[in-house]
């Protein structure tokens, strides 16, 4: 097991993890820090808990904004598959009739050309 040790909101932390996780953790370290600095420019000294609370809403936020787009996203995938499934089986259909419409004047060719041929027994 891995440890860590960060520093927020000028305090330091020594924090646990998974090996191999310590350069993500310290990178999510530094972006809590950042954020409540952020804050702390926006509101001054206002408390190092309180900051920390405005903070984790901000980042939950966030996180709930990026879930809707998300599943709006996902939304508009299914509706493309959608149309693109009706767009094919549209074009198996289409090119089905375009098919039968060319056996259809091939056969008319056929008989045209039958009935304009001279008999061989006359």
């Amino acid at each position: 097991m891995g440890q860590v040790t960060v520093t927020i909101a000028d305090k330091i932390y020594r924090i646990a993890c998974d090996d191999g996780q310590e350069d993500h953790l310290r990178s999510l370290a530094a972006e809590v820090d950042a954020k409540i600095g952020e804050m702390r420019k926006g509101f001054g000294e206002i408390g190092d808990n309180r900051l920390t609370v405005m903070a984790a809403i901000t980042f939950l936020d966030e996180r709930e904004e990026m879930r809707n787009r998300i599943a709006r996203l996902e939304g508009e995938v299914a509706q493309l598959r959608e149309s693109h499934d009706r767009v094919e089986s549209s074009l198996g259909e289409t090119e089905a009739e375009i098919a039968s419409a060319v056996m259809e004047a091939a056969d008319r060719i056929e008989a045209v050309a039958r009935s304009l041929a001279p008999t061989q027994n006359g």
